[in-house]
């Protein structure tokens, strides 16, 4: 699931950023007798949600946590006469800064002074739903708890979804009372441990946010400014048979430079909340990442790597190991006239 999403994984900005869970929210606490929401009711409160996330101004600071590893980011968020603008800042480890407006995003790097540009919207925690989501109520069960929590000193709801099946994980969210703000998300493994986790520590709302905020803190005159072209690709009249995880359906399917005279092609898939991403590129014994039918894990992020003839294919996404082995082992590709 993303927070924003990417988030969010290489499909985002930069290629970084905190892998984050994704989220729901609902109105003040049910009652503990009444039935869990309908599959509208339960859209409708990811939608709130997501709405919350890109409608209000917001500014605070949240933390990542996996294991012993935590991460925090600064936040800031408006909306003016143009549309959405937001300033994300990485307060640990190396410096890296994140502009958007709308649809584009510049991740700077300090360091390097460089800036990457990306013209795809590239939704954060504490964004939720990934295209129209109009299936996530088919594969997940929704429990809201009848006691309200407390999050950044605010008061929040907790919702519990449940997967179906075993192609996606589950998730603990704790959303506003008044706003419908995501303030915690937590994704749960289906043995119900923790697995990651991604929560303000302080927030502000509303008119107390200044549009001075989004300033970035750095002087940019002068850097170089990076902007990897993308467009679109079929992968499947391209030869490729990529089998999706039930309840998955694509969302993006693009094409990238890597180095010259070489493209990796890579197809995004979700269920709304969960994302995978499929990267197909041409082989090399020099690639780097998890040997040939090998995994890597960090938090909810799984990778799985194959060879498919003279192609490397990566499956990548907060989903369970299984899921992704299986769109690796099973992927064909069955070369196209001119396409060899």
């Amino acid at each position: 699931m993303r927070f924003h999403r990417p988030a969010h994984g290489m499909s985002r900005a930069c290629y970084v950023l905190l892998v984050a869970a994704a989220c729901l929210m609902m109105q003040p606490a049910l009652a503990a007798q009444e039935q869990p929401p309908a599959a509208g009711q339960t859209l409708q409160m990811l939608q709130k949600i997501q709405a919350a996330a890109r409608e209000l101004d917001y500014s605070g600071i949240y933390t990542y946590q996996q294991g012993a590893m935590m991460l925090s980011s600064r936040i800031v968020h408006m909306v003016d006469g143009t549309g959405e603008r937001e300033r994300l800042e990485l307060l640990d480890g190396e410096p890296r800064e994140f502009l958007r407006h709308n649809e584009t995003t510049q991740c700077l790097i300090p360091a390097k002074k460089l800036i990457v540009m990306e013209r795809r919207r590239g939704d954060r925690f504490p964004a939720l739903i990934l295209g129209a989501g109009q299936s996530i109520p088919d594969h997940y069960d929704v429990d809201v708890q009848p006691s309200p929590h407390r999050i950044a000193n605010r008061e929040c709801t907790v919702i519990e979804l449940r997967p179906k099946d075993g192609h996606r994980y589950g998730y603990r969210l704790c959303a506003d009372t008044k706003t419908h703000l995501l303030l915690k998300a937590q994704t749960i493994s289906p043995e119900h441990g923790l697995i990651d986790q991604i929560s303000f520590n302080s927030l502000q709302i509303g008119d107390k946010v200044a549009p001075e905020q989004l300033a970035s803190s750095w002087n940019t005159k002068g850097w170089q400014v990076l902007e990897t072209p993308m467009s679109p690709v079929d992968l499947s009249k391209n030869g490729w048979r990529i089998p999706f995880p039930s309840g998955f359906e694509p969302i993006t399917q693009v094409s990238r430079p890597m180095t010259p005279g070489r493209k990796v092609s890579q197809l995004v898939l979700t269920d709304g909340l969960a994302a995978i991403s499929v990267f197909i590129e041409p082989y090399s014994p020099d690639r780097r990442g998890p040997p040939a039918n090998g995994m890597a894990s960090a938090g909810a992020m799984n990778i799985f790597q194959a060879r498919i003839g003279d192609h490397w294919l990566t499956a990548l996404g907060e989903v369970p190991a299984d899921t992704l082995r299986s769109i690796a082992e099973h992927t064909e590709y069955v070369p196209l006239a001119g396409h060899q």
